[in-house]
């Protein structure tokens, strides 16, 4: 699957505003230092995701991690004019796709995604990409973080030097935060690597029972 998207991608040309492509791989922890300002339902439930982590995260069970999750394995960005792609070696080799065609978000034939419906511009040499859709099963990081399928998110890519890539974050959630999240994930250029084959099956969860 992922041969076809790269495969497809080089099909459609490329003449961005700024170069993001490349291997990279976050920075320190994958976890979120700071924490969403919740409402008392979505509070509750991040405490009762904490009471069993292994036992309640969705990546023991192979489920994707969404889009603002990150794993500790590289990612990849291939970009053309009109399309980047955002490939993951880690979790469940999952894709994100950021059109830049100029077309409004649509979400009728798939209303709520793991990943989202996303779409992107140029600002200067910083993309900005801009999601909905997303369903409520994904958890923002590795310590619980829940949100609702109300998310909105809106992330901020600049290549700040040949070897570093930060992503500002900005989220909203009508229904799970009393006011917008915002924060800033800083990921690194990996050299001379490319992904490689990670897979993830029924195994983890039985592995995480013992």
């Amino acid at each position: 699957m992922m041969r076809s998207v790269i495969v497809a991608l080089l099909l459609c040309g490329a003449s961005p505003a700024a170069d993001l492509s490349g291997v990279w791989i976050a920075r320190g922890s994958t976890d979120i230092a700071a924490s969403p300002s919740y409402t008392p339902e979505f509070q509750k439930l991040w405490q009762e995701h904490k009471k069993d982590l292994k036992g309640s995260d969705p990546a023991t069970y192979c489920l994707p991690n969404g889009a603002v999750r990150v794993a500790d394995l590289p990612y990849k960005i291939v970009q053309t004019d009109k399309l980047v792609v955002i490939l993951s070696e880690g979790n469940t080799h999952s894709f994100r796709r950021v059109f830049l065609d100029g077309r409004a978000h649509n979400l009728d034939l798939e209303p709520e995604t793991w990943t989202g419906d996303s779409t992107g511009k140029w600002e200067g040499d910083v993309l900005v990409v801009d999601t909905i859709g997303f369903n409520d099963r994904t958890w923002l990081d590795g310590t619980g973080k829940p949100h609702s399928e109300a998310m909105h998110v809106v992330e901020r890519y600049r290549r700040v030097s040949p070897t570093r890539l930060e992503v500002q974050y900005t989220l909203e959630d009508k229904k799970a935060f009393t006011k917008p999240f915002a924060f800033t994930r800083t990921f690194e250029a990996v050299a001379n690597r490319d992904l490689q084959e990670q897979f993830c099956t029924h195994l983890n969860h039985l592995e995480s029972k013992k």
